[in-house]
């Protein structure tokens, strides 16, 4: 069908299409805070009861279930029981039980008793078992977790349907925030909570209870891990924790050495790696010479427990190879502190002593609240056995009230009337049986009213004396201290006792030549492939200027003609061999395009001097210290003069014999111990060479060893400075190739 003519007028006419302003601000506090609040307050951060929302929601299902008494079920149950208050899933529920349990080795005090494989913290590739092949129950310190919870001790909430409540948190009896580590990232903010050991933790609580003011490292010694290690000790670092929450500590691994098969076995290792992640650096430095005493490395791991097994050469040294990896590997790592908790819904950055106050804060609320709901249980019970005595005066009259009552629902207002007692009184008389009405049934009963007066009299004492529910916390705390605690795994090492290692430590030292060359080639050649080599290869017209003999642990000085100097590490430096041409320096350096090495000198400790001859005749003498540095500089300007070319440079460890060459005619012999040493690198230097003539100019400079001479010493030595130098015999021309000027550069 042919379409229809447009009438000009289109569907959406006559509506308003409205657009309202609303700044970035305002909609970020209305579309993004609330999640970020969630976030924070319901899943990354964990409250003071040592727990987040997930962690609380799996252990409440498993205490309703029964589990903290009686034979273990299938986890998979648990993780359906669980969705009835955590909507989250299944997969989420089940990896949030799988931390927490004693298989899994993550925690010093795990929450779980469980059945089978459910991974190790330890291992990044070591999957847990599904659900429906495991099993598990609530293990005996939950009993310290759910503590009275029956009693009132907290506040329940609906749980997201409203079918069910839940506790907003757990009473714990022990600071379980600190004996559990935590690790959370929120919006903003993030938790990273070390455990330490219980029996530390509860007797330092009770230091602090009877002392704020107290010194905690005295009873906290440091933190604790399931995975043992060793901790190294810093007083600062651990002080900077205990204070303000932040800060970290180094743990290394625990190795043996097995002499007879060159063996070392890592059998315990920080808690933050894992096996994984120190077998691959291992692997990765290994395969870049760095690890040369390492023949292999495997994982042993087994139902025994953690091991690292690494086979190394039979020279090599156990205790510096671990030394090394200790420097190269995480078989040393950091553990970063960041003790970020929610405290009555916020979340807060505290110390130990901090975090121990708002835990006493909120145990003390529970121990008040347990107490007001036993005193007020032993109040009705008092109140029931108060209308029992009352009737003892007259049982008879009693059974005659409620053996002429004609009508059931009369029998509770005529005892109320007869006996003037109230209507819960009169329930409770109304429903003991018949064959109780004997003498001794009802003096028991009234005897056990004074017992309860003398508990409602200490329970109301409670309530009213602080230090009453202070001493029934620190009861609690050394109860469990005694009942659940144990040694300490990770072994604490102070930092002085550590070897003070530094890098040159790591480096293999063997012999190299290093050789320059005047198109700016470079080549590092080792003693042992030297030896079988044969001619050096060179660019086309290129010639090797300049030979230095040193060794790999050497810092070597590059010199350039911009008066800038290079340093760089002698093992840092690529190796190469006689049949390649080299590295190309300008690209190694990073040099200028214009830019070219016009020296090379190798140093261990950077004394002696640099010597540096100009054309206008004057010679620099400058400490060699004049170049080092604290920070690891690679390049250095200003490193000799530029007011004049230069002519010659020269490294020498102590005072020696120098000769100068003026235009290839005149040569001057001196001992360098005539300069002054200058601690200025761009010193214009000393008037060495006197240059009379016009247009004549210092040409060369050499060390004595290498000016072939039999006279030198008659005919050309000076003792003092400036000198116009001798003229250079025919002789001594021929022996030095110099028929007409020539330059070192």
């Amino acid at each position: 069908m042919p379409r229809k003519k447009d009438s000009g007028h289109h569907a959406t006419e006559g509506r308003e299409n409205k657009f309202i302003e609303q700044g970035v601000t305002d909609t970020l506090r209305v579309n993004y805070m609330p999640y970020a609040m969630s976030v924070i307050l319901s899943r990354a951060i964990p409250a003071i009861d040592g727990f987040k929302p997930a962690h609380r929601k799996l252990l409440y299902t498993m205490y309703k279930m029964g589990l903290l008494t009686g034979a273990r079920t299938k986890s998979t149950n648990v993780v359906g029981q669980t969705m009835k208050l955590n909507p989250h899933g299944d997969a989420t529920i089940y990896e949030t039980m799988v931390r927490l349990t004693r298989g899994h080795d993550a925690l010093l005090l795990p929450y779980i008793d469980s059945k089978g494989n459910f991974g190790k913290h330890y291992s990044r590739d070591m999957a847990y078992a599904a659900s429906r092949y495991t099993e598990v129950k609530l293990d005996t310190i939950c009993n310290e977790l759910f503590k009275n919870i029956d009693k009132d001790t907290v506040d329940f909430v609906d749980n997201y349907d409203g079918s069910m409540k839940e506790p907003v948190l757990f009473p714990t009896s022990f600071p379980n925030i600190l004996v559990s580590p935590n690790q959370g990232i929120a919006v903003s903010m993030s938790s990273n909570i070390c455990s330490f050991n219980l029996k530390e933790i509860c007797k330092a609580t009770v230091a602090y209870i009877k002392n704020p003011n107290c010194d905690l490292k005295k009873y906290l010694l440091a933190p604790d891990f399931s995975t043992g290690a060793e901790l190294i000790y810093d007083p600062k670092e651990i002080e900077q924790i205990y204070e303000t929450g932040t800060g970290g500590f180094r743990m290394r691994a625990k190795y043996r050495y097995d002499k007879k098969n060159s063996l070392i076995e890592i059998y315990e290792i920080p808690y933050s790696t894992t096996i994984e992640a120190i077998i691959e650096r291992i692997i990765k430095n290994v395969k870049e010479n760095k690890l040369k005493e390492i023949n292999d490395v495997r994982n042993e791991t087994d139902l025994s427990g953690l091991k690292i097994t690494i086979d190394i050469k039979r020279n090599a040294d156990p205790d510096k190879l671990m030394a090394k990896l200790y420097k190269l590997t995480p078989l040393s790592d950091r553990f970063s502190c960041n003790f970020n908790i929610l405290v009555d819904g916020a979340p807060v950055t505290l110390g130990i002593k901090g975090i121990l106050e708002q835990w006493l804060k909120f145990r003390t609320d529970c121990v008040k609240r347990q107490t007001a709901f036993d005193l007020d249980k032993k109040y009705d019970k008092h109140h029931l056995l108060a209308g029992l005595k009352t009737i003892m005066l007259d049982i008879d009259k009693a059974i005659k009230i409620i053996r002429d009552t004609e009508a059931e629902t009369d029998v509770i207002p005529n005892l109320m009337s007869g006996f003037e007692i109230d209507e819960v009184q009169a329930e409770y008389i109304a429903e003991i049986k018949l064959r109780n009405l004997n003498k001794e049934y009802l003096l028991n009963r009234v005897s056990e009213m004074e017992q309860l007066e003398a508990e409602m009299a200490h329970l109301s004492e409670v309530l009213k004396d602080p230090e009453l529910v202070k001493d029934i916390i620190i009861d609690e705390l050394n109860a469990v201290a005694k009942k659940y605690g144990a040694p300490r795994r990770t072994e604490i090492i102070s930092q002085e006792e550590m070897p003070n290692i530094s890098t040159d430590d790591f480096i293999e030292d063997y012999g190299i030549k290093l050789f320059l060359t005047k198109d700016n080639y470079f080549k590092k050649i080792t003693l042992v492939s030297l030896r079988s080599s044969g001619e050096q290869k060179l660019k086309e017209d290129d010639e090797i200027i300049q030979e230095l003999e040193t060794t790999n642990k050497a810092d070597i000085l590059l010199f350039s003609s911009k008066q800038n100097v290079y340093k760089m590490k002698a093992y840092d430096l690529p190796e190469t061999k006689a049949s390649n041409m080299g590295d190309y320096l300008n690209n190694l350096l990073d040099c200028e395009p214009d830019e070219y090495i016009v020296y090379m000198a190798a140093t261990y400790d950077y004394s002696g001097y640099m010597l540096f001859a100009f054309e206008n005749g004057k010679v620099a003498k400058v400490e060699m210290s004049g170049y080092s540095t604290k920070v690891n500089r690679k390049r250095l300007i200003n490193a000799y003069s530029n007011k004049s070319p230069l002519v010659g440079a020269c490294f020498i460890a102590q005072d020696t014999d120098i000769v100068l060459i003026r235009d290839a005619d005149k040569a001057l012999l001196f001992n360098t111990e005539l300069i002054l040493p200058k601690a200025t690198k761009n010193t214009l230097g000393v008037q060495v060479f006197t240059l009379k003539k016009r247009n004549s100019k210092l040409t060369r400079m050499m060390l004595l060893s290498d000016f072939v001479s039999d006279e030198a010493e008659k005919r050309y030595r000076t003792h003092q400075i400036p000198s116009g130098g001798h003229f250079i015999s025919d002789a001594d021309k021929a022996a030095n190739n110099l028929p007409s000027q020539i330059k070192l550069f």
